[in-house]
């Protein structure tokens, strides 16, 4: 497991990664079948990762192994420079709504402004209120849950989060555990 901290230059602009392999041998992907670990090799592995370092873990996203065939394919993906232009679109459309709270990012954005001022429609909220129950989240996980989905409506350029902006971020919090649907 690795920890990077990178520092954007203010007190409240870090960002934390974390890296981590899925066991021990790396290899526990898909159906696991390549994995050589023990099922208490893999449980302790995991338990190093404890639940309120969890919590603390904006979203979690599982990066496939790419096949030979893909590395040596030419990608069909944005260009930088066009997810560039959509990033700051987005950080832009975000520093002009929080603004008049002197806030200049969804990350800083408090729990109290979330579920007050920038409070969403319920009904955009039922998939977030079920998976607050099911996948049991803390005050600090359901509050990071509707910054991400802020962030997602801003580089959708949704005025505000959608039900599926919020679906969405609720799995990349969770590493799509449970159903939102």
């Amino acid at each position: 497991m690795n920890l990077i901290s990178i520092d954007f230059g203010g007190s409240l602009d870090r960002a934390h990664k974390l890296a981590a392999n899925p066991c021990p041998c790396g290899r526990n992907l898909g159906k696991g079948t390549d994995c050589t670990c023990t099922p208490m090799q893999r449980r302790r592995y995991l338990a190093r990762l404890s639940g309120p370092l969890l919590d603390r873990i904006d979203m979690q996203l599982f990066v496939p192994q790419l096949s030979a065939r893909e590395l040596a394919g030419r990608g069909t993906g944005e260009s930088s420079a066009v997810v560039a232009a959509r990033v700051g679109e987005a950080r832009t459309a975000a520093r002009d709504r929080l603004k008049r709270w002197g806030i200049g990012t969804n990350a800083e954005v408090p729990g109290s402004i979330l579920r007050n001022e920038l409070r969403l429609l319920t009904a955009t909220l039922a998939g977030l209120n079920r998976a607050t129950e099911s996948l049991r989240l803390s005050a600090r996980g359901y509050d990071r849950v509707l910054r991400i989905a802020w962030s997602i409506a801003d580089l959708n350029s949704h005025a505000c989060p959608t039900s599926d902006d919020v679906d969405v971020a609720i799995q990349l919090r969770q590493h799509g555990k449970g159903d939102v649907g």
